[in-house]
C-alpha cells in the first residue's frame, strides 16, 4: 500500500475517466448474474464506452459469449492491489457498478481510493439492484447511500433499479435489437437446430425443476398446443436434466410431443430461440427481459427465495402485464413448490389472449428508456 501512496498518477491526456466503466459481478447463478453483466457491458461498449467486467467466475462466458466484444475487458476478481493500481492509472475509472448485492472487490476498492486521493476525480458509484415490478422499486430508485466505513468512507453510492416503468432504470435493450429481430430468419434458424416440420407449435423451455413439469409434458403429449403437435426445444443444463427425469414418468409414447435437445446457446442464439418459439418458458431475470422483447406468449419461472418473497414479485409482474386469468393460473401452477394435483389439465392455454397481452406490454416498454441509456444519463447528472 505504501508503494501505491508514493506513486504518482501519470497524466494521460485524452483519456477521460467518464467513458470508463467498472462492473462487478460475483456469480451465484451462472446463467443469470454474469449474463446480465455481459449484456450490460457489451451494450455500453457498443455506445462507445470502455468497460472492465470484474468477476469471480467467467467460465460461463466461454459459451455464452465466445466472441470477444470490442471495448469490454474481463478482469479477475482477486487481482493484486498493485496490478489494479497499474490498470487504473492506465485507464482511470469514471463509474463503478456493483451488481445484485455484491460489493467492490476489496483490492479494487483500496487501489481505487488511493488513485482518487491523488487525482481528485471520484467515480460515480452505483448499486445495481434486481429487477422487479413491485412498488418499492420506484420509491427506492436513484436514492443515495453514504458510505459509512472503510477506505471509501464519505463517498456516496446510489441505488439503481431496473424496471418496467418510466420512474425506474428501464430494461436492457440494445440499440440494434429491433432491427436484428425484424431481419431474423426464423425458418432458417430452426432448420439449423434440426427442426424442419411446419405443422408443429414451437415451445422453448428454460427452467429450473418445476414440479408441474411432468403435467406440462403430459398435456403436450396428449393434446398438443392449439390442436397441433408440439416441438419442445429444451435448453441445455438444468432444463434438460429436469425434462429427462420427467420423461421417465410418461413412458415411451410421447404422442403429440417431440423434443429437440439444444446445445449450450450463445446469448445471440438464445434470443433467436425466443424469437422462433410460439410459447416461451423462461426463468430468472435476463431471460424474462429477452422474452418480453421477443413479444411472444411467455411463462416465467421466478427464482425461488427462502422467505417466499418471489410470490409478491410474481404478482406484481402479472399485474403489470394485466395478465388474463388463464395466464395467471399457469404462472401460479408453474411456480408452485409442489404439485397438489394435476392442475394444469384445468388451465386453458389461451394463446390469442396471451399474445395480445405480451404484444401490448412490449409496445409500452419499447417507448421507455433502456437501462444503458438510463445509467449513462444518471451518471452524467451525478458528476
Amino acid at each position: 500500500m505504501n508503494s501505491i501512496r508514493a506513486a504518482q498518477t501519470p497524466e494521460k491526456p485524452g483519456i477521460s475517466p467518464f467513458g470508463q466503466w467498472d462492473i462487478f459481478c460475483q456469480v451465484i447463478d451462472n446463467f443469470g448474474d454474469i449474463g446480465v453483466c455481459w449484456r450490460l457491458a457489451s451494450d455500453l461498449a457498443a455506445r462507445g464506452h470502455q468497460v472492465r467486467l470484474w468477476t469471480d467466475d467467467s467460465s460461463a462466458l466461454a459459451w455464452m459469449a465466445p466472441s470477444a466484444c470490442a471495448g469490454v475487458k474481463v478482469m479477475p476478481w482477486n487481482l493484486s492491489v498493485e496490478a489494479i493500481s497499474a490498470e487504473l492509472r492506465e485507464r482511470p475509472t469514471g463509474h463503478l457498478i456493483e451488481t445484485f448485492g455484491c460489493e467492490l472487490a476489496p483490492n479494487f476498492l483500496h487501489a481505487c481510493v488511493e488513485i482518487v486521493d491523488q487525482s481528485g476525480t471520484q467515480p460515480v458509484w452505483i448499486n445495481l439492484e434486481y429487477l422487479s415490478a413491485e412498488a418499492y422499486v420506484e420509491r427506492c430508485h436513484a436514492l443515495p447511500s453514504p458510505v459509512q466505513s472503510g477506505p471509501a468512507k464519505g463517498w456516496r453510492k446510489h441505488f439503481f433499479y431496473p424496471g418496467f416503468t418510466p420512474a425506474t432504470g428501464g430494461l436492457l435493450r440494445e440499440r440494434d435489437l429491433i432491427m436484428r429481430q425484424q431481419t431474423f430468419e426464423r425458418r432458417a434458424w430452426l432448420c439449423g437446430q434440426g427442426v424442419t416440420r411446419d405443422d408443429e407449435k414451437i415451445v422453448s423451455l428454460f427452467c429450473y425443476e418445476p414440479p408441474a413439469l411432468v403435467a406440462l409434458l403430459r398435456q403436450f403429449s396428449q393434446r398438443g398446443l392449439q390442436d397441433q403437435p408440439v416441438r419442445l426445444l429444451v435448453t441445455a443444463g438444468r432444463s434438460a436434466q429436469a425434462v429427462s427425469q420427467a420423461l421417465q414418468l410418461l413412458g415411451s409414447d410421447h404422442g403429440k410431443l417431440s423434443i429437440t435437445w439444444l446445445p449450450l446457446l450463445t446469448q445471440l442464439d438464445f434470443d433467436h430461440l425466443l424469437w422462433s418459439a410460439d410459447l416461451n418458458f423462461v426463468r430468472g431475470e435476463d431471460s424474462l427481459v429477452r422474452a418480453l422483447w421477443a413479444g411472444k406468449p411467455l411463462v416465467w419461472q421466478i427464482y425461488p427465495q427462502d422467505d417466499g418473497a418471489q410470490h409478491d414479485k410474481l404478482d406484481a409482474f402479472l399485474n403489470l402485464l394485466q395478465a388474463p386469468h388463464s395466464l395467471r393460473a399457469l404462472h401460479y401452477c408453474w411456480n408452485r413448490d409442489q404439485v397438489i394435483s394435476d392442475g394444469l389439465a384445468e388451465i386453458v392455454i389461451d394463446m390469442p389472449a396471451w399474445q395480445q397481452t405480451l404484444s401490448s406490454a412490449r409496445s409500452v416498454l419499447l417507448e421507455q428508456i433502456d437501462l444503458a441509456s438510463a445509467l449513462t444519463e444518471f451518471a452524467a447528472k451525478k458528476r
